[in-house]
């Protein structure tokens, strides 16, 4: 869901781990398709390093500013570090209402 006047989209998504480096716990969430085309769509060119852009993240009561990041051609990803986790009570596997806010600019 799209809210006018600026580039936010609020979403369910179960979080997942990232297993490619197994000595590090690295967990996500993936951005809807739909969602991640519109952002890619208005981002336009901007990008920063790794095609990662600029967000404002809550889940709950946490909010905290990082990078959503390509993780794929359909879905962008965003990292759920520990402490949010264990302060949402959330795991791997378990589903959270997110909200990501674009920061880079706005609508």
């Amino acid at each position: 869901m799209w809210q006018a006047g600026r580039v936010k989209v609020v979403f369910d998504s179960e979080l997942w781990l990232w297993d490619a480096r197994r000595a590090d716990t690295w967990v996500f969430v993936s951005l809807p398709a739909g969602a991640s085309q519109e952002i890619r769509d208005l981002a336009g060119g901007l990008r920063r390093g790794f095609g990662s852009l600029r967000v404002r993240a809550t889940i709950g009561a946490s909010t905290w500013r990082t990078s959503i990041f390509p993780g794929s051609q359909t879905a962008y990803v965003l990292p759920v570090k520990r402490p949010v986790r264990a302060a949402e009570g959330l795991d791997v596997g378990d589903v959270a209402t997110v909200t990501v806010e674009l920061i880079d600019f706005t609508s």
